[in-house]
């Protein structure tokens, strides 16, 4: 056997391989032989039909089996002879039995690149840290709070604080724009959750109050077709309720799952601490990880590519599925080629990373990943583990996430890092 190997463009490569025709010759006449065994043909019993009739009557078909067959067999040892390491399997693109001497094909694939890691000494990232205050704890109980909220309706005139249940038709142009009108649409006073104007025109309004705001959406707004637009809105004023904040005791307690306040207290502060710690971790992986991508430049396989893409459709179909949407098959594929070509880029890096350092991830480091993780599930947290350990293939998905910290540690080691404080309310708004 005798290889040649061509490159072409970009990380594609063609791989011509050369074989005795005798190997060809011989491999056809087996699959005819096969074909013996088994044709029925008038005037012939079965098995008994001559070859020389088999060969004309399904010669180009044996031929091709029989082409296939060598492929199949030899391919394995032509890409190893070649040194040619393919992202997929290789495509079959020419077959020649012509030559009286030789029998030759030809596939194409595509390669890993080669990567060699820039100096993490010339990277420069930033790493952010969290403290949880007093008022940080006050805030989040204060958010229990209203979520115990009760509502009763009141005859008095609307103020901030108050739940107001209105019907409102927004129109731009003359025109209702998308998602502009509504019945029943439930707004608290005092929340900002609509454009400015909005919230202070319905205050000092009873219910059955008909009103008309002239208001302007921002010039930010993240709806393109409505920044800076004038907006009209006619709302009609159907209920305004007053806040019953609940008493922080026992009973308060009781509907978060504690037995009493400072019980309450205690979790509280322990799932701040847990969700920050969470959110800074990400972020700050996210962030050496960003800096590696920046500091890197090489080609990805589109085959890899195609692929990632292909599972981040999925994943949004059943996202979509979930809610009630269906895609119809109409998310175009290139809508993920960005994210995909990043996520393959950043795994060949990672993994030479890995390579070159020899990292590898101990039992006791997996564990202890789980444990972080089963934090956030709180009674549940043995489930979780238990559902991870039973299974080696997502207990390897745990190991890859352990083994990605390692890379971003060493890297954190030799960076030029700067800090950055930030407050939990700023932290817990970037979600």
């Amino acid at each position: 056997m005798k290889t040649s190997l061509e490159k072409l463009e970009g990380l594609k490569r063609s791989l011509t391989v050369e074989l005795p025709i005798d190997t060809f010759n011989q491999k056809t006449d087996k699959v005819l032989q096969s074909m013996a065994s088994q044709a029925k043909i008038d005037g012939f019993r079965k098995g008994k039909v001559p070859v020389s009739l088999l060969r004309k009557r399904f010669g180009a078909s044996a031929s091709a089996d029989a082409a296939n067959e060598i492929v199949n067999e030899t391919l394995g040892n032509a890409l190893e002879e070649s040194k040619s390491n393919p992202v997929s399997q290789p495509t079959l693109t020419k077959i020649d039995s012509n030559d009286g001497n030789f029998f030759y094909y030809t596939v194409e694939f595509e390669v890993f690149p080669e990567v060699k890691a820039a100096d993490f000494s010339k990277i420069k990232v930033e790493q952010v840290k969290v403290k949880i205050t007093k008022e940080d704890e006050d805030r989040t109980l204060n958010e229990l709070k209203e979520q115990l909220t009760e509502y009763a309706t009141v005859k008095r005139k609307s103020k901030t604080g108050d739940r107001l249940t209105i019907d409102f038709k927004g129109t731009v142009d003359g025109e209702v724009f998308d998602g502009g009108e509504a019945e029943n649409f439930i707004i608290v006073l005092g929340k900002g959750s609509m454009i400015e104007g909005f919230e202070d025109g319905l205050t000092d309004v009873s219910t059955g109050k008909s009103l008309k705001l002239n208001l302007t959406f921002p010039k930010e707004y993240h709806a393109d077709n409505l920044a800076g637009k004038d907006v009209i809105f006619e709302i009609n004023v159907k209920d305004v309720a007053s806040p019953k904040k609940p008493k922080l005791d026992e009973k308060f307690a009781e509907k978060f799952g504690e037995k009493d306040m400072d019980s309450l207290y205690i979790a509280l502060k322990e799932r701040m601490r847990v969700e920050a710690d969470s959110i800074v971790s990400k972020r700050n992986k996210d962030s050496v990880l960003e800096q590696l991508l920046q500091e890197n430049d090489f080609e990805v396989p589109q085959a890899s590519v195609e692929s990632e893409a292909q599972l981040l459709l999925k994943d949004m179909e059943s996202q979509l599925q979930q809610q009630g949407i269906p895609s119809n098959g109409n998310i175009p594929l290139s809508n993920f080629n960005d994210e995909a070509t990043k996520r393959v880029k950043l795994g060949i890096l990672v993994r030479k990373i890995v390579e070159d350092n020899k990292l590898s991830a101990e039992k006791d480091q997996v564990n202890d990943k789980l444990k972080e993780m089963a934090q956030s599930y709180g009674e549940n947290a043995q489930q979780m583990i238990d559902y991870y350990n039973q299974d080696p293939n997502r207990l390897a998905g745990i190991e890859s996430l352990v083994v990605e910290q390692m890379v971003v540690d060493l890297v954190l080691e030799k960076a030029k890092v700067t800090s950055k404080n930030l407050k939990f309310e700023e932290v817990t708004q970037q979600l």
